[in-house]
């Protein structure tokens, strides 16, 4: 694989044509969401783009822009549960229906921090908010939609205690993030599930980017904290953000996986996640704690339609 090949590329997606499609990407104004978005761009899509940093936000759409591709920034604090009420609203304001859903913002907090609604910052920004953001916005998404969640191969040391979601008191930042990818796994397996039941034509998948050296997660792991050297030897390393979004890219555009729903996925491969994330009554249980945090109604409850 050449030093200089895009993500589209690797995921062999250079003939595919997303015109007329749309994608929102969280987290899309670097890293790895930056370079998703870049390639869906590429590929013909509608893309907005999300960050905090409107500067940021403003470069990705002028690169995407400067491909002949269409985008739009819009900002939002996915700390903030009112503002991702709005990032909804502005993102069916902006594009109608959506086709593809990137759940990809997310982040390794050092200063674990505990937002509003009582949780650490890593479980609300990695899980919560791409909950309530996806609740919103289920009914704009249309039949052969897409929902890809980026999770991490961190999830194998991940705890949820159901009982005690809101008992951070000793929940060191490295614990805080491994069980939010967790969840992260658990959310795309119920909804994908819970979309089967409706028969609802939309997929729901999650993946591990790569273990990116010089990302915060990538350096925690590098330091004397017990138990994640175990990683590397269970976890494929991407070398650059491309590499990292190259599976992105292939969940939310590739046709051999149009059907393909309820699955974990790395280097563009399906594979099995830790047990806890495979458990339909742990899944089930976490959707609806989750929906209780936030105060939402329940998305797809049982009997709904």
């Amino acid at each position: 694989m050449a030093d200089s090949e895009l993500p589209e590329q690797q995921a062999d997606l250079s003939a595919v044509d997303l015109s007329g499609k749309t994608a929102l990407v969280t987290g899309s104004t670097n890293g790895i969401g930056r370079a998703a978005a870049l390639a869906l761009g590429r590929l013909g899509a509608t893309v907005l783009v999300h960050g905090r940093d409107r500067s940021a936000g403003q470069s990705a759409v002028a690169e995407i822009e400067r491909t002949a591709g269409e985008a739009r920034f819009l900002r939002a604090d996915l700390a903030d549960p009112a503002a991702v009420s709005r990032l909804a609203a502005d993102t069916r304001d902006a594009v109608g229906t959506l086709d593809v859903l990137c759940n990809n913002a997310g982040g390794f907090f050092r200063d674990r921090g505990q937002t509003t609604l009582g949780v650490d910052r890593a479980f609300h920004v990695n899980h919560l908010a791409h909950f309530q953001l996806t609740a919103a916005l289920l009914d704009a998404i249309p039949a052969g939609g897409r929902v890809v969640t980026t999770a991490s191969v961190a999830h194998r040391l991940g705890a949820l205690e159901l009982d005690s979601l809101l008992d951070i008191a000793g929940l060191s930042p490295v614990r805080a993030y491994c069980r939010s990818k967790l969840a992260n796994i658990q959310f795309a397996s119920e909804l994908a599930r819970r979309l089967r039941r409706v028969d609802r034509e939309v997929t729901s998948n999650a993946f591990h980017p790569g273990i990116i050296p010089d990302s915060d997660f990538g350096r925690a792991l590098s330091g004397p904290v017990s138990g994640l050297f175990d990683l590397f030897s269970v976890a494929p390393v991407a070398e650059t953000t491309a590499d990292g979004a190259a599976t992105l890219v292939y969940l939310a555009a590739a046709p051999a996986v149009a059907d393909t729903t309820g699955s974990y996925f790395a280097r563009r491969r399906e594979i099995r996640p830790a047990r806890p994330a495979r458990d339909p009554e742990t899944t089930r249980r976490l959707w609806e704690q989750t929906a209780d945090i936030l105060d939402i109604e329940e998305p797809l409850a049982p009997g709904a339609r």
